[in-house]
C-alpha cells in the first residue's frame, strides 16, 4: 500500500520489512534500479507486481534466461520474415519499421503512464548482458539504427533487478544501482506472512508448523532450504489432510522426517539425509 506521500509500505497481500520499504522508497526517489538479492523463494519477483499494484503503475516483466541478450530488451529485426515477405512480393518490405520487434525496454519507454519494469533473474544471463544496458537505463533512451530513430522514455520507469546470486555482477552495474539483501524472514515475519495468506490459522497449529519448518531449515549439511512459498504449500497440505497440532509436536523422533515432506524437500539427497539422521538417531537411543 501506499501512503499519502506516495511511498510503498508493502499491501495488504505482501508483507514488507522495514528495510525493505526503505529500499524501493529510496530507489524510487533516486530514479535508479532497485537490484534485488535473497534465496529463492523469499519474495523478489513477487515484490515488483506488489510495487506496481501499491502505486497503480503497470506492470511489465522480462524474465531472463541464460540465452537471453541485452539487445532483446531494447529491440530485433527480423531480417528472416522480410526476405521471406519480398520473395513472396509483400509490400511491407518497403518499410523496414515492419520488421523492428520492440521490447520489454521499448514497451516501458513507450507506457503512457509511469511503469514498473522488472527483469527477473539477472544473473541467468551473460555476465556481459547487465554493462550492455548500463546506457540505456543511464539516458533512459537508445537508437534504433535500422529506421534511425530514437526511443526516448516518455516516463522513468521504476526498474526493479533481482538476482539469485548465481554469478557476481560488474561492478559498473551495481555503482548504478540501489541494492537490497531480503534476508530470510525470522519467525515473527513468518507468522505475519502466513496469517496474509491462512487468515484464522489456528494459533497452535500455526506455532507448531513454525517450530517443524525452522528445524527442518535447520539441519546441517542440507542441500536445499525450504523456501516461504514451499512452507505455505506445507500448510496448505497440513489443512487439507487435517494434520493436528499434537502430530506435529509428538512426531515420533526416530523418524525425525515431517509429515508431508515432499513439500518442503525437493530433492532425493535431502530426503536421504533426513532418513541417515533418523538411523543415527535409532542407533544412539537403543
Amino acid at each position: 500500500m501506499t501512503d499519502t506521500s506516495g511511498r510503498f509500505s508493502g499491501t495488504g497481500s505482501y508483507v514488507a520489512t522495514r528495510d525493505l520499504e526503505v529500499a524501493v522508497n529510496a530507489a524510487v526517489v533516486l530514479e535508479r534500479p532497485l537490484l534485488i538479492k535473497g534465496e529463492p523463494g523469499t519474495g523478489k519477483t513477487i515484490l515488483a507486481r506488489e510495487v506496481a499494484d501499491a502505486f497503480g503503475f503497470p506492470l511489465i516483466e522480462w524474465h531472463i534466461k541464460s540465452t537471453t541478450k541485452a539487445q532483446q530488451g531494447l529491440y530485433e529485426y527480423d531480417a528472416v520474415a522480410r526476405l521471406r515477405d519480398s520473395q513472396l512480393g509483400d509490400a511491407r518490405v518497403h518499410d523496414i519499421a515492419n520488421y523492428i520487434l520492440r521490447g520489454k525496454l521499448w514497451e516501458a519507454f513507450e507506457s503512457d503512464v509511469r511503469p514498473v519494469l522488472l527483469i527477473d533473474e539477472i544473473d541467468k544471463a551473460d555476465i556481459e548482458f547487465p554493462n550492455d544496458l548500463l546506457l540505456e537505463l543511464d539516458r533512459m533512451e537508445f537508437h534504433v539504427y535500422e529506421t534511425k530513430a530514437t526511443v526516448v522514455a516518455r516516463h522513468r520507469p521504476v526498474v526493479i533487478i533481482t538476482s539469485n546470486n548465481e554469478k557476481e555482477l560488474p561492478d559498473a552495474f551495481l555503482r548504478r544501482c540501489f541494492f537490497h539483501y531480503i534476508r530470510f524472514p525470522d519467525a515473527d515475519t513468518m507468522a505475519q506472512i502466513v496469517e496474509v495468506h491462512f487468515p484464522g490459522l489456528k494459533p497452535t497449529l500455526l506455532r507448531e508448523a513454525l517450530s517443524v519448518f525452522y528445524e527442518v531449515r535447520d539441519v546441517p549439511g542440507l542441500r536445499k532450504k525450504p523456501s516461504t512459498s514451499e512452507l505455505l504449500d506445507w500448510i496448505r497440505l497440513l489443512l487439507a489432510e487435517d494434520v493436528s497440532p499434537e502430530t506435529l509436536r509428538d512426531r515420533d523422533p526416530r523418524k525425525l522426517i515431517p509429515p508431508l515432506h515432499g513439500a518442503l524437500l525437493k530433492n532425493e539427497q535431502d530426503v536421504h539425509l533426513f532418513e541417515k539422521l533418523a538411523f543415527m538417531h535409532r542407533r544412539e537411543t537403543r
